[in-house]
């Protein structure tokens, strides 16, 4: 089923029901890609499971799918999460958004640090990118995107089982790739300008570890994706 148009749907009751299409959906079905009545389609409700679907009403706003087969994804083996504070630039954050669910995160934590320069957060427009994002990679599985929280608040009640910070001030330092990590890690990601010495003194203390990237200064945004990349990949 690879070969066929791939689509999100939030709800889909099942193998035999009848589906209506979103009106985005719908349209680029119809209008786009000229599907017509009996063609074959993928839909995925992000929670592993994927579904062939067959196309019985073609409408460019509501076109209806009858739900033919199924089968699962398996869940990913380890669960990453990635706490990054809001971007400056909005366009940059996005960017990280959309590789980091490419990579295969299964969790984003939008952080408020003191240093974070913007805090505008459009949630049905950023849950958009992961959606796009994790369709294009082939995957069912759509990263968990939670609101924005300040850093004190997500520090002092993170019950992720392995915590980890990434900050650029002079200290001993693990590097991940050298590091033994479980199955569910956490890790934090500053803003232009990292945290602050009391954010990284606050981390330390709730038992996060310090942990180097490598050895070049990175921008935010890339120490996200590199980040994601060394976690997801291990």
């Amino acid at each position: 089923m690879s070969s066929l148009p791939f689509f999100y749907e939030q709800a889909i009751p099942g193998i035999h029901a009848h589906v209506t299409l979103s009106e985005e959906t719908s349209r680029h079905c119809i209008q786009v890609l000229r599907m017509q009545s009996g063609a074959k389609l993928q839909l995925t409700d992000g929670r592993g499971n994927l579904y062939l679907a067959c196309i019985i009403s073609a409408d460019k706003k509501k076109t209806v799918v009858l739900i033919e087969e199924h089968r699962s994804q398996p869940a990913p083996s380890q669960k990453t999460g990635i706490a990054i504070s809001l971007l400056k630039n909005a366009s940059r954050f996005e960017w990280f958004l959309e590789k980091a669910t490419e990579i295969g995160v299964t969790e984003i934590q939008p952080l408020l640090s003191q240093r974070t320069e913007h805090s505008r957060f459009r949630h049905d427009r950023l849950n958009g990118i992961l959606i796009a994002a994790m369709l294009q990679s082939q995957q069912a599985w759509l990263p968990l995107l939670h609101e924005p929280v300040s850093f004190a608040d997500h520090v002092t009640g993170s019950g992720w089982q392995q915590k980890l910070v990434a900050h650029c001030e002079e200290s001993t330092k693990q590097l991940i790739k050298d590091l033994p990590l479980s199955p569910a890690t956490e890790i934090l990601i500053g803003p232009e300008g990292d945290f602050t010495p009391a954010e990284i003194k606050m981390a330390l203390e709730q038992g996060y570890e310090p942990v180097s990237l490598g050895d070049t200064r990175l921008r935010a945004e890339t120490a996200g994706v590199v980040a994601s990349a060394l976690l997801v990949n291990r």
